[in-house]
């Protein structure tokens, strides 16, 4: 997986490119650990990701938990076949997707 991040005062984007899944997970989990601490706006872009696992989803629920609490979250371009994982696990009632 490929994570492209920019940031624009308290608003941070990232991109995902690949598959989210326990290889991976890691590896977005430290680069949103080192880069949030002063985001009020958080934004994911998904369009280039095809495919997240359970460990991927952890991620996302524990990033929107702790941009509730400082800021906001949002997820785009969602691809259909994440988009399913989202409405199978319940994620499209807690996440903002646009």
């Amino acid at each position: 997986m490929d994570i492209e991040k920019h940031k624009d005062g308290k608003k941070l984007y990232i991109k995902l490119t690949g598959r989210l899944d326990t290889k991976s997970s890691p590896k977005l989990k430290e680069v949103l650990e080192d880069s949030l601490d002063d985001v009020e706006e958080l934004t994911f872009d998904l369009s280039e990701l095809i495919y997240i696992s359970s460990s991927g989803l952890r991620i996302i629920l524990s990033t929107q938990k702790r941009m509730n609490k400082q800021g906001s979250m949002k997820v785009t371009n969602v691809q259909d076949i994440v988009m399913e994982v989202f409405e199978s696990t319940g994620f499209v009632d807690i996440l903002t997707i646009e």
